[in-house]
C-alpha cells in the first residue's frame, strides 16, 4: 500500500473512533453526565459531579474498546449503552 492509501486508511480509523466517542458522549448526556470531546475528537473528558479530576476516555485496542483509568478499565465499543452506564457509575463515586 502506498503512503497516500495508508494515510486514508488511518484517517478512516480515526473517524470511526471519533464517532464512537460522539455516541458515548451523547449517551452520557442523556444520563446527566457532562462530557466533552477533546484533542480533535480523539478523547472524551468526562466530568465528575463533585470537584475532582475528570476521567479521560479513549477508543483503543484497534477500535474495539472504550478505555479509561490508564486502560485498566474497558468496555466494548459496540455496547455504548453499557459503557455509558459503567462510566456514569464510575464518575459518581
Amino acid at each position: 500500500m502506498n503512503s497516500v492509501m495508508l494515510a486514508a486508511v488511518a484517517g478512516l480509523g480515526q473517524q470511526d473512533e471519533a464517532n464512537a466517542l460522539i455516541r458515548l458522549r451523547d449517551r452520557l448526556a442523556s444520563r446527566g453526565v457532562n462530557a466533552e470531546l477533546r484533542d480533535n475528537n480523539s478523547a472524551l473528558m468526562v466530568h465528575r459531579p463533585e470537584p475532582g479530576l475528570p476521567m479521560w476516555v479513549f477508543v483503543g485496542y484497534g477500535g474495539a474498546y472504550y478505555s479509561w483509568q490508564n486502560a485498566e478499565r474497558r468496555h466494548p465499543v459496540d455496547d455504548v449503552e453499557g459503557a455509558a452506564d459503567v462510566l456514569a457509575e464510575c464518575v459518581a463515586k
